[in-house]
């Protein structure tokens, strides 16, 4: 998990892009057929004399360049961060080009300086997003102080107020920044929201893959069973024969020893990995949710250096234990809140089980600092930071807090139906004194819906 908290950022950069020839070049020939159109209207149907030339001159060149790449480059080609950046800054030159020649920011489509800001914030890192951003800033002010006279009737000037070209220029500036800021805050939650569901994917896949093993582990030692002992037993008959028959051979006597109890000992392997197996059979593909807790919590129970692990059970209605489905997402679900206790435990880690006839509800409990507020509000959220007041334990010890891991806990068990739910609480009885972090786990046992009773 460590690994990919530590390749998030290039992960995410991966997801944000490339962007593809293709979009900018037809978003360019929106904007050559809008502005076309626009002053067609504006200087022959209007009747508003506007300098053609030089308006029809600005709109050529987005044209030229978007025949130059066609015929350059193919339009399936990815473009470099640099790339785009420099497509997006010629379209913002363009564009206050085109309205220094039709009023500045008297133009009514001024507005229109907002929308490359907008896309460059969209696809781009941040260092090209501000460097956009300050590009249509200055364009901006640029159009504020100096700019051709806005087309008009023929012998009348339309002359704004200085206020109100002030106005005009805070306002645009402002909604460059503002929506600058905020498409490139929403396109960097959406990567990292599938930087870590892909995450989630691989580490499912992984829990799968060693489901299967032991799954085919278990279906070789009980096929190997036979055959095994049919050697065993043949293995022990001329062991005798050779002890009655070669008495004066100690050498072969030793040999048919050997060939005994190393059969014995593939006995005993194959014993163990048929009890290990995690599927294969039907009755490995059911476990109990004492079973379950002890599965999630065994690389943690018994370790020298960590807290206790306690792992209790109860029925809430006298209703009898639930046997359960397999599933390798609940595992590795409740192994990771278990690992993140253990991690901020002081001393005592509670895994506790609680069902009715309806409901199972798993519940993880340590006896740590908590969450601080902060993180309460985030949780859950993918690349959320460790716990507040064991930022520099975690980093040391090499943990990565509470960020990605916790996030594809929560996906994965919400995926089997789960419900889970976090905050600060108190032990339960007798040990109310305690307080810590808690984090549940609740599934429904019945309505029909359910998919984890066996």
């Amino acid at each position: 998990m460590s690994h990919a908290l530590a390749d998030s950022q290039g992960a995410m950069n991966a997801l944000r892009g490339p962007v593809r020839l293709r979009t900018l070049t037809a978003l360019r020939w929106l904007a050559v057929v809008g502005q076309t159109a626009a002053i067609v209207v504006v200087h022959f149907a209007l009747g508003f004399p506007t300098p053609l030339g030089l308006c029809l001159g600005a709109i050529a060149a987005s044209a030229w360049l978007n025949l130059f790449t066609i015929l350059r480059f193919s339009p399936q080609r990815f473009l470099s961060d640099r790339e785009a950046a420099a497509f997006i800054a010629f379209d913002i030159v363009q564009l206050c080009s085109l309205l220094f020649f039709t009023g500045g920011l008297q133009n009514p489509f001024s507005a229109l300086i907002i929308a490359p800001v907008t896309i460059a914030a969209s696809v781009l890192p941040l260092r090209y997003t501000i460097a956009i951003t300050a590009l249509a800033v200055i364009g901006v002010s640029i159009l504020s102080l100096n700019h051709m006279p806005i087309p008009w009737y023929p012998g009348e000037t339309l002359e704004f107020e200085t206020v109100y070209k002030a106005g005009v220029w805070a306002a645009l500036t402002f909604s460059v920044i503002f929506f600058a800021a905020y498409a490139h805050r929403i396109a960097a939650e959406s990567v990292q929201m599938r930087s870590a569901l892909a995450a989630t994917q691989l580490v499912l896949a992984r829990e799968e893959r060693l489901a299967a093993l032991g799954g085919l582990a278990a279906a070789a030692a009980h096929e190997l069973g036979t055959p095994l002992a049919t050697i065993q037993l043949t293995a022990k008959e001329m062991q005798r024969e050779i002890e009655r028959t070669f008495d004066d051979e100690p050498d072969l006597i030793e040999d048919a020893a050997l060939v005994v109890s190393q059969a014995e000992r593939c006995r005993d392997i194959l014993g163990r990995l048929s009890k290990h197996g995690d599927a294969g059979d039907a009755v490995h593909d059911k476990l109990s949710v004492d079973a379950l807790m002890r599965e999630a919590a065994a690389p943690f129970l018994d370790h020298p250096s960590g807290p206790a692990i306690r792992i209790e059970k109860k029925s809430l209605d006298g209703a009898p234990i639930p046997i359960l489905r397999r599933r390798p997402e609940i595992i590795f679900g409740l192994r990771n809140f278990i690992e993140n206790a253990a991690g901020f435990a002081r001393s005592d880690v509670l895994v506790l089980a609680s069902w009715n006839a309806d409901r199972l509800t798993v519940i993880v409990q340590d006896d740590g600092p908590g969450f601080s507020p902060d993180i309460l509000l985030r949780l859950g959220e993918p690349y959320v930071s460790s716990r507040a007041g064991h930022r520099s334990q975690a980093s040391a010890g090499g943990k990565t807090g509470l960020g990605l891991g916790f996030f594809i806990a929560k996906t994965l068990l919400e995926a089997t139906g789960a419900t889970v739910e976090f905050e600060n609480r108190r032990w339960p009885e007798p040990d109310q004194s305690k307080t810590g972090a808690w984090v549940a786990a609740s599934w429904a046992l019945s309505g029909g819906t359910s998919s984890l009773i066996a």
